[in-house]
């Protein structure tokens, strides 16, 4: 369904990957605490502002925006602001960072409250931006803070507004329910999450309003899907997909919380399938139509799934050995997978396309590396960057992958890898 167009190469493990809502930019947290921004070339019904040059399919090159040692440790999660204007960075220093998405220049920061039952860090697993107004955080110790982002614009002294414990392990995944039809405002107050083996749902003022039942499996990914075919009486038309550490996508039908009510399995496994660590939702006019989700798989395999047929689709891999972290879609229709080392950006396969046309669209891209734009971090140079405060990531799931050690190549431009550019 999709060939890999570009290769590009991390130095250091990936832990987070965001991609802007509006514009052809890619956001990566990694391992060793760095932060680096990249503008994707546009395509030719992009709507990007910047004057970029377009492509039919998007081909050219990558620019690395800025880079910047942004935690000290390892940066966990990043998320980009309701507009796209600010980026958000958490990381196991127990900091979470606002910073401009044009020039990573911080405007503001606050510290995670601390873990009532130790007093020692409580690292971040989850940012996720609701609203405009309202910024998610959820950490190690199954806590999901809510920060109103009018209040102070996350200055040292924040505090989060609500506290809420949906689960008794940590938040792995975070999906918001879209606005009934009656809202005013258009916007998400009511959120699923997923912690340890059950599934929660929360509302922006009530709280946590129910809880599963135990699935007796680590339910790691989420995604909302809506528009499949109501049945009068039995559904809506609009379910959320659980992916599971043993290989199997769950449906839930939305209103009916307290277990599942589809199965599909995506991978068999003779002790159990891979890991289905991240899903996302094929947009419209990308794929062979129908409602297609993208699933990343503990192995590095990324499957396709038609929604209705419940079956597999198409497969294409990501990395050898490593996990899948990040799996989204750009405005202009193209997939980024991100695991390990390496972000690979992919386009749909058109039929008769053939290696000349490749040849002919493709260019080799590089991309250099920014200066330090992080003035009030100028001081977390590379020669610091150690795993000391990362032992709790050893016993998490395959897809939060512990720090390696130093960042190798920073400072150093890389090349890009084009399928027909060898």
């Amino acid at each position: 369904m999709f060939d890999a167009i570009c290769t590009l190469p991390l130095t250091s493990d990936l832990f987070a990957q965001e991609i802007h809502p509006t514009e052809p930019v890619l956001s990566v947290g990694l391992s060793s605490g760095h932060v680096q921004t990249f503008r994707l070339p546009a395509v030719a019904n992009d709507s990007s502002e910047d004057g970029t040059a377009s492509s039919e399919h998007g081909f050219g090159q990558i620019e690395t925006t800025w880079r910047t040692k942004r935690h000290k440790g390892s940066c966990r999660c990043v998320e980009f602001s309701y507009d796209g204007e600010i980026l958000f960075s958490a990381g196991t220093d127990g900091l979470v960072k606002a910073a401009s998405t044009r020039t990573g220049q911080v405007s503001s920061k606050i510290a995670i409250v601390r873990d009532g039952s130790t007093s020692e860090i409580d690292a971040p697993s989850l940012l996720h931006a609701l609203t405009p107004q309202t910024l998610l955080l959820a950490t190690d110790s199954s806590a999901l803070h809510l920060y109103d982002l009018r209040e102070n614009n996350l200055s040292n002294g924040s505090k989060p507004q609500q506290t809420h414990h949906p689960h008794d392990d940590y938040v792995s995944s975070l999906t918001p329910l879209p606005p009934s039809d009656t809202s005013t405002s258009g916007l998400s107050k009511q959120w699923v999450t997923t912690g340890g083996s059950t599934l929660a749902v929360t509302d922006l003022r009530r709280g946590v309003l129910v809880r599963s039942e135990d699935q007796e499996e680590e339910l790691l990914s989420s995604v909302f899907v809506g528009g499949l075919s109501a049945k009068p009486g039995r559904s809506k038309g609009e379910k959320v997909l659980v992916g599971g550490g043993g290989g199997v996508l769950t449906l839930w039908e939305r209103g009916v919380w307290d277990d599942q009510d589809e199965r599909i399995i995506v991978d068999r496994g003779a002790a159990g399938g891979e890991s289905l660590d991240t899903i996302t939702l094929l947009p419209e006019g990308v794929g062979a139509g129908g409602k297609i989700v993208a699933v990343g798989l503990g192995d590095g395999r990324v499957k396709f799934v038609k929604l209705g047929p419940n079956k597999i689709v198409g497969e294409v891999r990501h990395d050898e050995v490593e996990s899948v972290v990040g799996l989204g879609f750009d405005v202009g229709g193209r997939m980024i997978s991100g695991g390990g080392q390496v972000v690979k950006v992919w386009h749909e396969k058109i039929e008769g396309e053939g290696e000349d046309e490749e040849d002919k669209n493709g260019v080799t891209a590089k991309r250099g590396v920014a200066s330090d734009s992080d003035n009030d971090d100028a001081s977390n140079d590379d020669s610091g960057d150690t795993s000391e405060d990362e032992p709790k990531d050893r016993k998490r799931k395959k897809r939060r992958k512990r720090n390696r050690g130093k960042d190798q190549n920073s400072g150093r431009p890389n090349i890009l890898a084009f399928k027909g550019m060898d």
